[in-house]
């Protein structure tokens, strides 16, 4: 065995724990904790929206849509049966006003509606008449515009809750949040507050059962006055114009409130009632007013305007509902196409892949062996070094010599590799400098043409390098990317990350290779010609993931970069959650790093400008950083949306994700069993993976320079299936 120095070098130091790079000034390697209070903050920020903007919109919190039910008070309280339909209910005993005859009072409920508000306004400022609206707070809030319209035009307005509930199957908490609402509402579209409540379901007296009374009794302490209806023609029903005018018209001369909706519905049917209403009843020598006015009050008593302090606060509200509606149509709208693409995707994947397989199978016969030269570089691998050694010296290739790149190892990695005594294995030992330099080491002492880089954590089975080298025949191909395979899959961590290779690695490089944008040749085994290592300038130390950077930089030097299935390399994979974190972390930012490093693919317009980055982009920083917001939309929807329609698309969503493992594992040959945790990494797996992207992204945005994390050895790796027993993929 040789064990060179290298020229103008000393034997290594002991050096630091944690391996270095070059150096060079860099900020410090780690973001403050602040991070995840702005990430948790702006995730409450977005569940706080949702409950807002579901709230306004009656899907938080709901209650019945139809009366309490339950035997009606008849009489619920002394004298409730021969009351007027506007009430006092402050004092011991119920007060009321005689209507005057032939006086109407007209009422609209439900509004204010963008649609059928202005047409009943225009009825209404047609005759001349005056009406009083009971608006639905969230809705005042959403169309304030309206509110005011309706006083502009001399109208009155009164209270109808803030979500259409009915305060008698409430708490008396939410019955007075609801009023309390809904004068916030009013306060900050017109700068009023009014002391008319009409309760939804309750049309008159006689209706109320013993709860709607309770609530309304509580709503006269708070000053409010109810209002009831003395006739209810149904119009939401949509009986036709003609019932309507006829079940609205008071009998025998007297007056009446007549209850109406200028919203919730088709309200057609109304507006052409309330002409022929008005017409009639006028013709008929009836006067119209407004509810105060019916019932004898001063002008500006049931309605008044506010206080600045209140105006602020309603202005508020209005400014909260307005944002959480617009972030809430933002997140919904931007649900939609994403989840298009994200299947999109799937399926170009499928496809591409299939065309991969058919144009590299059947496979030709094995004939093109030019020696190869395998570096390795090693940074503290004494756990696996040597397994790792004599898995690549004993593979079937006629000509080889492996190099390992001891990087200022301080255990045992030297010692390992010298006591291999195996002749074509050379040991170079060098200052630590970072796994770039230790391959650019290697490539500088390699003495054949193809280069073979593996990690030294990693095993090949007999004849990978045959397979790897196989491609090489033809002279545009720059780099082979080889099938990396999980050895350490026996816990749940491991078969997740085991799925994770097959479909998320493996079956994208096949897309990639159809494409012609492969934007990474993986670090645990690759092959390149030594020629297009030339023409980069090497292997540079510009970014973490040294292995895209490359892959990218001979994408855009011309060189085809292609995926070769049947070489396969067994690697171990982080075996605790921390472990994992630091791998993907750096993985994650690497890649960031390199995207960033290589966006001039995009302005040359070619395949990986067009193709590869814009893909990448979208699956591994876009998808990521919106991860946390689907989830807490899903959360949202089982609790208060329909959770049926949510748990269908999770399921459907992961069947689909399901057929395509399948398919990949068929292409890789690989037992489709430990697809049965694949649904689970939506649960763990999936959130420390986006985890992992948005602290990436903060880092980059922050301009911080992480160091190298080498991660802990355990050298659990097995071979599973022996080398190349894949089922053949054209019958996949």
């Amino acid at each position: 065995m040789r064990t060179p120095t290298l020229p103008g070098r000393t034997p290594a130091p002991a050096a630091p724990a944690t391996p270095g790079r070059p150096p060079r000034p860099r900020r410090s390697s780690r973001l403050p904790k602040s991070r995840w209070v702005a990430l948790v903050a702006m995730l409450a920020a977005l569940a706080m929206a949702l409950l807002v903007d579901g709230f306004a919109r009656h899907e938080v919190g709901r209650s019945s849509t139809v009366p309490a039910g339950g035997p009606a008070a008849t009489p619920a309280a002394p004298g409730l049966d021969t009351a007027g339909p506007v009430l006092d209910l402050g004092g011991p005993q119920p007060r009321s006003a005689p209507l005057p005859d032939k006086t109407v009072a007209l009422t609209f409920d439900d509004g204010p509606d963008p649609k059928w508000t202005p047409a009943i306004l225009d009825v209404l400022r047609r005759h001349g008449v005056p009406a009083t609206f009971f608006v639905v707070g969230a809705e005042a809030a959403r169309h304030p515009e309206l509110v005011r319209a309706e006083l502009a035009a001399g109208h009155e307005i009164g209270a109808h809750t803030f979500t259409h509930t009915d305060l008698g199957t409430v708490s008396p908490t939410r019955a007075t949040v609801e009023l309390s609402l809904t004068q916030s509402a009013l306060a900050g579209a017109a700068g009023i507050s009014t002391h008319l409540l009409r309760l939804p379901y309750s049309s008159e007296t006689v209706d109320l059962s013993s709860p709607e009374l309770a609530a309304a009794r509580r709503a006269g302490d708070l000053g409010y006055l109810l209002v009831f209806a003395t006739q209810d023609p149904e119009d939401w029903r949509q009986p036709g114009a003609g019932t309507i005018v006829a079940r609205s018209t008071p009998p025998l001369g007297q007056g009446g409130i007549v209850l109406l909706h200028d919203a919730g519905g088709d309200r057609s049917q109304t507006v052409e009632a309330v002409d022929r209403l008005i017409t009639k009843l006028q013709g008929q020598g009836y006067r119209f007013t407004t509810v105060s006015g019916l019932a004898g009050l001063p002008p500006g008593a049931a309605v008044k305007p506010v206080g600045r302090l209140a105006r602020l606060q309603g202005l508020a509200l209005l400014l909260a509902l307005r944002l959480a509606a617009d972030l809430t149509k933002t997140f919904i709208l931007l649900v939609i196409p994403l989840t298009v693409l994200t299947l999109l995707r799937s399926l170009a994947v499928v496809v591409l892949a299939r065309r991969q397989v058919r144009l590299t199978r059947p496979a030709p016969a094995l004939t093109f062996f030019p020696p190869v030269s395998i570096i390795v570089p090693a940074y503290n691998e004494e756990v696996g070094i040597a397994a790792a050694v004599l898995s690549l010296a004993g593979n079937d290739y006629p000509t080889l010599e492996v190099i390992v790149v001891d990087d200022g190892s301080t255990d045992g990695t030297s010692a390992a590799v010298a006591a291999i005594g195996d002749p074509r294995v050379t040991l170079i030992r060098q200052p630590n400098a970072g796994k770039p330099a230790a391959l650019n080491t290697g490539i500088a002492a390699a003495r054949h043409d193809i280069v073979v880089m593996v990690d030294g954590d990693t095993i090949f089975e007999p004849d990978t390098i045959r397979h790897l080298v196989a491609p090489m025949a033809d002279p545009t191909v720059g780099a082979v990317a080889g099938n990396t395979k999980v050895g350490n899959r026996r816990g749940l961590l491991g078969r997740w990350q085991h799925v994770e290779y097959v479909i998320g690695c493996n079956l994208d490089r096949r897309m990639y290779e159809v494409l012609g944008c492969m934007p990474t040749v993986p670090g645990a085994i690759g092959a390149f010609r030594r020629q297009a290592l030339a023409e980069v300038g090497g292997v540079s130390d510009d970014t973490l993931a040294e292995d895209t950077d490359l892959t990218m930089a001979l994408n855009r030097a011309g060189w085809r970069v292609v995926f070769e299935d049947r070489a396969r390399a067994w690697t171990e994979a982080p075996a605790t959650f921390r472990e994992l974190w630091r791998q993907r972390y750096r993985w994650s930012y690497g890649t960031m790093q390199a995207m960033w490093k290589h966006r001039g693919a995009i302005r040359e317009r070619s395949t990986l400008g067009l193709l590869g980055l814009p893909s990448i982009l979208f699956t591994q920083v876009l998808i990521p950083l919106l991860s946390p917001a689907f989830d807490v939309f899903a959360i949202y929807g089982l609790l208060f949306l329909d959770p049926v329609r949510i748990i269908a698309f999770w399921l459907a969503f992961n069947a689909i994700q399901v057929g395509v493992g399948v398919y990949a594992f068929r292409l890789d040959g690989e037992s489709p069993r430990p697809l049965w945790a694949a649904p689970l990494q939506q649960f763990v797996y999936r959130q420390l993976m986006y985890l992992v992207v948005i602290e990436s992204v903060a880092s980059a945005l922050a301009g911080t320079r992480l160091r190298w994390h080498k991660l802990t050895r355990t050298g659990d790796v097995v071979v599973h299936g022996g080398p190349n027993k894949a089922a053949d993929p054209q019958a996949a």
